[in-house]
């Protein structure tokens, strides 16, 4: 849009694919499907087209805990995007002919991100069923296809009565307006749209582990086997120091090529092709606790997992022990709030972000303070994150290329 005035607009609605019901995976995602094919007095697909022709783009996605629906448009066309978000929140479009048009389109979703795509979906499809033991935290947030195939429109309708509310709901708008001005066109399109009481949130808390779990997942496109593992991370609400240490911790261990599991493991040893870490099934603070320390690796078929995880076990050790060498923890802050300055100059992610973070933890504010509170993070709350990843409290999933069909494919065996 060159120099031109933007604004972000986005609807956060406090549900995802964590508070679906039994049975019913992908029911989260399947619904946020549905709520852009129309409303009270919006066409199906007219909410895209006029986002379109005013210059814009919109878009929506499910997590664990919430549903986003965002566009960035000119600011000109601020009111016309309240007007198409109201719209939907008072009264979405629900028809038996969309609900099977879009479990149609879900199903081929799936399989063309995670049935016949090599690594599809791994491993944030699977590793959840072994790391976790409740429903709301192990199932599969995308869904098994004889669960969408069952979903009926009742339950769509009680679903958007239960989640859908006013109160479950975090609007954000971003970018270039008047606050006074957006106040009263946030009143002329919101306001009238009936109260329903804030849905009862879904116990999610586990004990501890006791001890290392492992899993196997099958994959006939994959070329070569990999290995994910889990760690439960400190809550982000309660312990968001203790969770600030565990990112700079990602960052010292793969945030760079000479990077200490970097280095290692594709450099030195050469024992992986591949390896990555990283906070949150879908990035850091997008989810409430417990959430999940990841490190996924890619390996040749002569490479014994262990091998791979012994050096991620040294490295841990080593930094729980010593803590960061010389400029390693310097140098780690600097990648991450710099990383975190570019994604939120960005208009859609800053818009994103806030409404993430008011939603999750009623802390909107934390998208300007986060670099300053990575940044202090000390050498000593690094050791300690190092401390909390033992392999004593971990799962780890190995991926193995297979000729098995698709179908047989979703779940992990244990």
């Amino acid at each position: 849009m060159g120099h031109m005035p933007a604004v972000g607009v986005g609807v956060h609605y406090d549900v995802g694919f964590r508070s679906e019901p039994e049975q019913r995976t992908g029911f989260a995602h399947l619904f946020e499907h549905l709520m852009f094919q129309g409303s009270e007095s919006v066409a199906r697909l007219e909410h895209f087209q006029r986002v379109q022709a005013a210059g814009g783009t919109a878009n929506g996605s499910t997590h664990q805990d919430y549903t986003d629906y965002y566009q960035v448009v000119p600011a000109a066309a601020l009111e016309q995007v309240l007007f198409l978000e109201a719209d939907r929140m008072r009264a979405p479009r629900l028809t038996e002919e969309s609900l099977r048009t879009q479990v149609e389109v879900v199903k081929e979703e799936i399989r063309l991100n995670v049935l016949n795509r090599p690594y599809g979906g791994f491993p944030w499809t699977v590793l959840p069923g072994v790391l976790y033991d409740t429903y709301p935290n192990a199932h599969n947030g995308y869904g098994d296809f004889r669960d969408l195939e069952r979903a009926t429109l009742d339950e769509c309708a009680a679903f958007f009565d239960t989640y859908y509310s006013p109160a479950n709901a975090v609007l954000t708008i971003a970018g270039d307006f008047d606050p006074v001005e957006a106040l009263a066109l946030v009143r002329r399109h919101f306001e009238d749209i009936p109260a329903r009481p804030r849905p009862a949130a879904v116990p999610l808390a586990e004990p501890p582990l006791t001890g290392a779990r492992t899993g196997e997942h099958p994959d006939r496109h994959a070329p070569a086997p990999a290995l994910a593992a889990g760690y439960r991370m400190p809550d982000p609400a309660t312990e968001l120091d203790a969770y600030l240490a565990q990112m700079l911790l990602s960052t010292v261990l793969t945030g760079a090529p000479t990077a200490r599991l970097k280095r290692r493991l594709l450099h030195d040893t050469r024992l992986v092709t591949d390896v990555s870490t990283g906070c949150g099934l879908f990035g850091a603070l997008t989810a409430r606790a417990p959430d999940t320390f990841l490190v996924v690796a890619t390996h040749d078929a002569a490479t014994a997992p262990e091998r791979i995880l012994d050096v991620l076990d040294e490295e841990l050790a080593d930094l729980a022990a010593h803590g960061p060498r010389g400029d390693e923890l310097t140098c780690a802050a600097m990648r991450a709030t710099a990383g975190l300055h570019r994604k939120h100059d960005g208009l859609e992610a800053r818009t994103r972000s806030l409404g993430a973070l008011e939603v999750l933890y009623g802390r909107a504010e934390l998208v300007d303070q986060l670099p300053d509170r990575l940044a202090a993070v000390t050498a000593d709350q690094l050791a300690s994150a190092a401390v909390a990843l033992s392999p004593d409290a971990r799962a780890v999933l190995r991926l193995v290329p297979t000729s098995r069909p698709a179908d047989q494919e979703l779940e992990p065996v244990l």
